[in-house]
């Protein structure tokens, strides 16, 4: 009897240090739908696009991005504009607009050619005009070709004509530390005929407030 009752007593001893082992391990679990981690951080995951800030602190329902899209030429100034939005307007809008933001216009060149045409010039006094009348914003300066020759080709060929656009306007008294450039090349074209109207139009530089 003192045997059996022995072994009960150690069996239970046991499953209760079982008991308190496994409840002291236990951590607690935040689902991944709550906003914060047990630190109070916040959690940001899955396939969710953080979309850019727009001036004063968050788009307002005024300037939302296009829904679908996203392109790094979206900006507030823009008032959610992006390459689709764009690419929807009509064939005169685009011929008129490229894809510079609102109160900027585009410039176009030669083919092959990187240098600013005089043809352009007027263009470019107007856009810095734009630029010097509201300090403190910042652009991206576009170049853009035709399809016609290599893509590494037109990278660099686009590049010279955002180059050479950005010091135009340093001449003309823009800052160039609100300015910088990006070539796309061929791999962006606004205007998608393989004809030399598409083609012309095409070789281009925009203008994109960030």
């Amino acid at each position: 009897m003192k045997k059996h009752t022995c072994t009960t007593l150690i069996v239970s001893t046991f499953v209760v240090s079982l008991l308190l082992i496994g409840g002291c391990g236990k951590k607690t679990v935040v689902p991944p739908s709550q906003s914060g981690d047990a630190n109070g951080t916040a959690i940001t995951g899955g396939n969710d696009i953080n979309y850019p800030m727009a001036q004063g602190g968050g788009y307002s329902e005024e300037n939302l991005p296009i829904e679908g899209t996203l392109d790094d030429s979206t900006g507030a100034a823009n008032q959610g504009r992006s390459l689709t939005g764009i690419d929807q307007q009509s064939y005169e809008y685009k011929q008129a607009h490229g894809r510079s933001s609102t109160g900027l216009s585009p410039i176009y060149f030669e083919f092959d050619q990187a240098g600013v045409r005089p043809a352009m010039t007027e263009v470019l006094v107007n856009n810095a005009d734009y630029l010097n009348s509201i300090s403190g914003v910042h652009i991206v300066i576009e170049g853009n070709s035709d399809e016609r020759g290599t893509n590494e080709y037109n990278l660099a060929l686009g590049e010279r004509r955002a180059i050479n656009t950005q010091q135009y306007l340093i001449n003309l008294g823009v800052d160039s530390m609100r300015m910088r450039t990006v070539s796309y090349g061929e791999e962006k074209p606004l205007f998608l005929d393989q004809d030399e109207d598409s083609y012309r139009l095409n070789r281009r530089v925009d203008f994109v407030v960030e």
